[in-house]
C-alpha cells in the first residue's frame, strides 16, 4: 500500500520548491513595476474601437490580434470582442492616432469596409476599487468556507482543523497560480487581466471541492475503522479517493489541453492558468490538505519547536 502520509514532508518540501520561485518573481516584478504582476489593459486602461462592417461575416479574432502585433502589441495588449456578425469591439493599450489609422487600414484590407462608430480612450475596466472589493469578497468567502467545513465536520474530533487545512490547501493553489503568472510575466511578457481573476477564482473553487471529498472519506473511515492510528486512517482514505481525484482532474485537463492547442491565442493564457491551477488543486488535496491533518493531530510542529528549544538550551549550557 502506498504510504502517502508517511512521506508528507517530501511533498511539503516539493510545494515550497514550487511556490518560492513564484514569490521571488512577484518580488522582482514589484521592484520593476511597482505592482506584483504585469497588468493588462483591463487594469491600466487604453483605447476602445467599435467598428461596424458593411458585410456580415465570421471574424477571426486571432487575425485582428496579429494585425496589432505588427505595432509591437502583444496578445495581452489586444482584446477583441465580436458583437453580432458585423461589429467588432477592440480594446488595446493606448494608441496614438498614426498607429490607429494604420491598423484600421490593415483591418479594412482584410475584412472589408467598415464605419468607425466609436474611438475613445477609456479608463481601466477593473480599477483599484473593484480589485479591493474582489479581495474583500474572497476573504469573506474564505471565512465562509472555514465556518461551513467546521460545521459540516462537527461530528468528528477537532472539526476546526479540517476548515483550516482546507484553507491552507486553497492558499497553496492560489500562490502557485499567482507565482506562475509572475514568472511567465518575466519570461514571456504575460500580463494579468480579468480572465486571470476568473481562472484564479475557478481554481480556488475546484481546490476546495476536491479537498472536501478527501475529508469526507476520512470522516466516514474514522467511524468505520477501529484500532488503527489517525495517520493510517488518513492514508487509507487518500488511497480510496485517489482514483476519483485523478480521473476527475484528467477529464478536465484534457479539455483545457484542447483549448491551449486549438482555442486560439486570445484564450490560451486563460487555459494555461486553469490547467496549472487545477492540477495544483488535485496535488494539494491529496498531498497537502490531508497530511496537514496528521501533522496537526500529532502536534509535530509543537514537538519540532520543543526539540529546537531543547537543543538551544543544551548548546547554551
Amino acid at each position: 500500500m502506498l504510504n502517502i502520509v508517511g512521506r508528507r514532508y517530501w511533498f511539503f518540501a516539493f510545494s515550497f520548491l514550487i511556490i518560492i520561485p513564484g514569490l521571488i518573481a512577484i518580488g522582482m516584478t514589484w521592484a520593476q513595476t511597482g505592482q506584483p504582476f504585469r497588468l493588462a489593459i483591463d487594469f491600466t486602461g487604453g483605447t476602445l474601437l467599435e467598428l461596424k462592417f458593411a458585410k456580415p461575416q465570421q471574424f477571426q479574432t486571432d487575425e485582428i490580434v496579429k494585425i496589432f502585433g505588427q505595432f509591437d502589441l502583444s496578445a495581452n495588449d489586444v482584446h477583441v470582442q465580436p458583437s453580432g456578425n458585423d461589429t467588432l469591439i477592440i480594446r488595446t493599450k493606448t494608441l496614438d492616432n498614426e498607429v490607429k489609422v494604420k491598423a484600421e487600414e490593415l483591418i479594412r484590407a482584410r475584412f472589408g469596409d467598415f464605419v468607425e462608430q466609436r474611438a475613445e480612450s477609456v479608463g481601466p475596466a477593473v480599477g483599484a476599487e473593484v480589485a479591493q472589493r474582489a479581495a474583500g469578497a474572497v476573504a469573506l468567502a474564505m471565512l465562509a468556507i472555514l465556518l461551513y467545513i467546521t460545521w459540516a465536520f462537527r461530528r468528528v474530533p477537532q472539526p476546526f482543523r479540517y476548515g483550516v487545512c482546507a484553507l491552507v490547501s486553497l492558499v497553496h493553489d492560489a500562490f502557485i497560480v499567482m507565482g506562475v503568472a509572475a514568472i511567465f510575466g518575466l519570461l514571456f511578457g504575460w500580463e494579468v487581466d480579468a480572465l486571470f481573476l476568473t481562472a484564479l477564482l475557478t481554481v480556488i473553487g475546484f481546490s476546495v471541492h476536491d479537498t472536501i471529498v478527501v475529508f469526507d472519506r476520512i470522516r466516514e473511515n474514522l467511524s468505520r475503522i477501529r484500532g488503527v492510528s489517525f495517520e493510517e486512517v488518513v492514508n487509507h482514505s487518500i488511497l480510496q479517493t485517489l482514483d476519483r481525484s485523478i480521473n476527475t482532474v484528467l477529464t478536465t485537463l484534457f479539455v483545457l489541453a484542447a483549448l491551449m492547442l486549438f482555442g486560439g491565442i486570445t484564450i490560451r493564457q486563460f487555459a494555461i492558468t486553469l490547467f496549472i491551477g487545477i492540477f495544483s488543486g488535485m496535488f494539494s488535496s491529496i498531498f497537502t490538505a490531508a497530511p496537514l491533518l496528521v501533522v496537526w493531530e500529532n502536534n509535530e510542529i509543537g514537538k519540532f519547536f520543543q526539540r529546537l528549544s531543547g537543543k538551544q538550551k543544551t548548546a547554551t549550557a
